[in-house]
């Protein structure tokens, strides 16, 4: 399937409850009790792990969302495994990704802020696919312009005004939307 090709809700689905399947097992070698929840949201198959007691749980969130990123990365390999085809699935837990959507939310604000008081461009520290990607739309949203910069693990995103004659134009550099 070419990247471009939008996927039907049932390959959707699919890649949801093969992804649920391989994370309820990691939750049964790990001991750790939680819940999966499935879903679509945005064109993409989500996997929230939810647990009562979050003692446990926490530890698969680990020192900023490096073991849920590594659970996401596993989980996604495990779906292509099973399906042939690469997976844009989003694994959370305990609504960790919610938490930092809003805090990523508010530094874009910040920064926004920043650069229509100022009027020069404003570079942020550098952020994964995801958080670049949360930073572009609400630049965007708010009328001004981004663009990211650099390599990774250090590629980062720089706010700017939107120049008059650019109104009409789309130039934020969008990232690979994990």
């Amino acid at each position: 399937m070419a990247q471009d090709d939008v996927k039907s809700i049932d390959q959707l689905n699919e890649e949801a409850d093969i992804a649920a399947d391989y994370l309820e097992g990691l939750l049964d070698i790990a001991d750790y009790e939680g819940d999966i929840e499935m879903g679509v949201r945005n064109n993409r198959p989500t996997v929230q792990i939810v647990a009562d007691d979050d003692t446990d749980i926490k530890h698969l969130i680990g020192r900023n969302g490096e073991v849920v990123d590594a659970l996401q990365q596993l989980t996604r390999l495990a779906v292509q495994q099973k399906t042939g085809e690469r997976s844009h699935l989003i694994v959370d837990v305990d609504g960790f990704l919610k938490r930092k959507r809003q805090h990523l939310r508010d530094v874009a604000l910040d920064a926004i802020d920043a650069v229509k008081e100022s009027g020069e461009p404003i570079d942020l520290k550098p952020m994964n696919s995801f958080e670049r990607k949360v930073v572009h739309d609400v630049v965007r949203d708010e009328g001004l312009k981004s663009r990211s910069h650099g390599e990774e693990p250090h590629r980062y995103v720089t706010v700017y005004l939107r120049n008059k004659n650019e109104d009409n134009v789309e130039e934020e550099e969008v990232d690979d939307q994990e």
